[in-house]
C-alpha cells in the first residue's frame, strides 16, 4: 500500500513493537507529530519539558526494560538538545534510536532556518548516524537503524529525516523483524580451554562483574559461575545488580569509590576474571600497575576494549551469557576455602561506614533500601550522592540502578526516572540526586506531574557541588572555586508549582515517616534532604593512584 513518510515511520514503530516514544515537535517534524496523533492509542508519546530530558528518558527505558527506547526532536536546536543524551547512552551501550527531522531537501545545505547537520554532529557519539533524503529509503533505514541499536554491543542509533521525506508517499510492506542472534562467532576454542586451565589452577581468584553482564540478561550464569568457581565477587558502577549485592560472595563495588575490601583482594589475586568491563580509570585507577599479581581473562563482547585500558593475560570475545553458559558446562566444582575465608574476614572487618549521628545521604539510602526491601529502581544523577547509591543500597537484581556511569552526566536522572517508570509502571522508581545536579533538568518534574508518573525524586541539598569540592578539599588545598550554591533556591516551593507534593527534611527522624509517605503517594513527590556542606564519599583512591592506595577517614585521621 501506499503511504506517506510520516505513516511509515509510525508503522515501522509499531513493527519495533515500540510502545512509547519521548520528545518534543517542532517544525520540521510536525507531519510525523500528526500522524503519531492519529496513532495515540497505539503508541504512547510523552511530552518532556526539554529535549534532553526526552533523551535520558529514552535511556532510562531502555536500561530498565532491556528494550530499544525512542527519542524524537524537531531540526537545529531540537536536534542539537538530544546531542548529551545520545552521547550518554553511547557511553553506557545503551540501545536507543533517535529521530530527528531537518529541513526540506530543496532547502537542505543552505544554512536554512533552524537546519544542522546533526548525522555529522553525532557520528562520533552513536553506532550509525543516517540522513533519509528519499522516503523510499526510510523503511529500510528505521529497520535497520533498531536492528544496529540493539545487536552486538548496543547503543544509540540516529535518524534524521528531512521533512519533504515524510510527505512523499511510497509503497510500504509491512515486515517482522527478525530476532538478533547473541554474538557467539568469535569464541574461540583454544582461548575457552587456555582460561580454564587458568581459572583450574587459581588459589585466589577473583571476579569483577561490569554493565557487559547486566546488557547480557547473564544473571543465572553468572551466579552459577561464581558458585562453581567459588570466587568473590566485585562489580563496577554499571555492573551492579548482575549479581545479587546482598549475597555472602560480594564484596561491594570496585575502584575510585569502591570498597576496602574490593579493592585490596582484586590487588592480591591470583587470577582475575573480568566480566564485560572496559577497565575505565574509575575502576582501574593506576592502569599499570592494576592487579598486577594477577593473571586477567577479560570476557566482552567488543574486541576493541581487548588491551585498551589494561594489558590482559587472554580474552574470550563473545556475548557474555553464552560464554558463561560453555564455561559453567565444563567447569566442575572448584573450592577455595583459605582465600574466601581471608575476604570474607576482610569484608567484615572494613565495612563502609558514615557519620551516624546527624542527617546524611548514606542513612537516608540505607533507609530507602530498608522500606523497599531492595526492590525498586533507583536512578541516580551524578556526584557524591551517586556513590552513595550505589554503596548503600543493595541491588539484588539487574537493571534497577540506572545511572550515568561512562559520561557522569549531571541531569541525567529525573528524566530516566521518569523513562524508567513509564516502562515498569508496577515498580517503585526513585531518582537520587544533589542540589547541583538537580537544578540541571528540574523542569521535568512538570513533566513527571503532567503525565502523573509518581516518581520520587530525591535532593541532597548541601548548598555545594559536593563531589567537586571533596576534590577542592583533598587535592586543591581547600580553594572551593564555583562549588558553592549558597543563594536562597526553595526547591520545596519549585516542586510544589510543578505540581509534586514536597516535603524537607533536616534530621534523621523525619526521614522514615517521610519516606513511607511517599512510597504510598500515587503523584510525583520531592524530597529535600538538607545534609552537611562536607559530607565525603569514603572509601577513596586519589587519582592516578593503585587500588591498594585506598583510604577512608580514618585514616586520614591517623596522618
Amino acid at each position: 500500500m501506499e503511504l506517506t513518510g510520516s505513516q511509515i515511520v509510525i508503522e515501522c514503530l509499531k513493527e519495533q513493537g515500540v510502545d512509547t516514544v519521548f520528545g518534543y515537535p517542532g517544525g520540521a517534524i510536525l507531519n510525523i507529530y500528526d500522524e503519531l496523533y492519529r496513532h495515540q492509542d497505539e503508541i504512547r508519546h510523552v511530552l518532556t519539558s526539554h529535549e534532553q530530558g526526552a533523551a535520558h528518558a529514552a535511556d532510562g527505558y531502555a536500561r530498565s526494560t532491556g528494550r530499544v527506547g525512542v527519542c524524537m526532536a524537531t531540526s537545529g536546536p531540537g536536534a542539537t538538545n538530544l546531542v548529551t543524551g545520545i552521547a550518554t547512552a553511547y557511553m553506557d551501550s545503551v540501545p536507543i534510536v533517535a529521530i530527528t527531522c531537518n529541513v526540506g531537501i530543496s532547502l537542505l545545505g543552505k544554512d536554512s532556518f533552524q537546519e544542522i547537520d546533526i548525522a555529522g554532529i553525532t557520528m562520533p557519539i552513536t553506532k550509525y548516524s543516517f540522513i533519509v533524503k528519499d522516503v523510499k529509503d526510510l523503511a529500510p533505514t528505521l529497520r535497520r537503524a533498531f536492528d544496529i541499536a540493539r545487536s552486538g554491543r548496543p547503543g544509540p542509533v540516529l535518524v534524521d529525516i528531512v521533512k519533504s521525506a515524510t510527505s512523499d508517499r511510497t509503497e510500504y510492506e509491512k515486515v517482522v523483524p527478525k530476532l538478533i542472534a547473541r554474538e557467539t562467532d568469535k569464541i574461540d576454542e583454544e582461548t575457552v580451554e587456555d582460561a580454564i586451565k587458568i581459572i583450574r589452577n587459581a588459589r585466589k581468584p577473583m571476579i569483577l562483574v561490569g554493565g557487559g553482564a547486566v546488557i547480557a540478561d547473564a544473571e543465572k550464569e553468572l551466579y552459577d559461575f561464581v558458585k562453581r568457581v567459588d570466587a568473590p565477587v566485585a562489580d563496577t558502577l554499571m555492573g551492579k545488580g548482575a549479581f545479587n549485592g546482598d549475597d555472602e560472595y560480594y564484596t561491594g563495588m570496585l575502584g575510585m569509590h569502591g570498597t576496602k575490601t574490593s579493592n585490596l583482594s582484586v590487588a592480591e589475586c591470583d587470577v582475575l576474571i573480568v566480566i564485560g568491563s572496559r577497565f575505565s580509570d574509575r575502576v582501574a585507577g593506576d592502569t599499570k600497575n592494576f592487579a598486577k599479581n594477577a593473571k586477567i581473562i577479560q570476557i566482552d563482547i567488543d574486541e576493541a576494549e581487548i588491551n585498551k585500558n589494561v594489558q590482559i593475560d587472554l580474552s574470550i570475545i563473545g556475548d557474555v551469557k553464552s560464554v558463561l553458559d560453555i564455561l559453567n558446562s565444563r567447569l566442575e566444582q572448584l573450592y577455595h576455602k583459605d582465600w574466601m575465608d581471608k575476604v570474607l574476614a576482610r569484608k567484615d572487618a572494613l565495612p563502609l561506614t558514615y557519620n551516624h549521628d546527624v542527617l546524611t545521604g548514606p542513612y537516608v539510602v540505607e533507609k530507602l533500601y530498608e522500606l523497599t526491601q531492595g526492590d525498586a529502581i533507583i536512578a541516580t544523577e551524578v556526584g557524591q550522592h551517586q556513590m552513595w547509591a550505589a554503596q548503600f543500597y543493595k541491588y539484588k537484581k539487574p537493571r534497577t540502578l540506572i545511572t550515568s556511569g561512562g559520561l557522569g552526566t549531571m541531569g541525567y536522572g529525573l528524566g530516566a526516572a521518569i523513562g524508567a517508570k513509564i516502562g515498569n509502571p508496577d515498580k517503585t522508581v526513585v531518582n537520587i540526586a544533589g542540589d547541583g545536579c538537580f537544578r540541571m533538568n528540574m523542569n521535568e518534574i512538570a513533566t513527571a506531574t503532567r503525565n502523573k508518573t509518581p516518581i520520587i525524586e530525591i535532593i541532597f541539598n548541601n548548598q555545594v557541588l559536593g563531589m567537586v569540592r571533596q576534590w577542592q578539599t583533598l587535592f586543591y588545598g581547600q580553594r572551593y572555586s564555583q562549588t558553592v550554591l549558597d543563594d536562597n533556591v526553595d526547591y520545596v516551593k519549585l516542586s510544589e508549582a510543578m505540581g509534586a507534593k514536597a516535603f524537607r527534611i533536616t534530621k534523621k527522624e523525619e526521614v522514615e515517616p517521610v519516606l513511607k509517605e511517599a512510597l504510598e503517594s500515587d503523584i510525583p513527590v520531592v524530597i529535600e534532604c538538607v545534609i552537611q556542606s562536607d559530607d565525603k564519599v569514603f572509601p577513596m583512591v586519589a587519582p592516578g593512584k593503585q587500588l591498594e592506595d585506598v583510604f577512608d577517614e580514618s585514616d586520614l585521621e591517623s596522618l
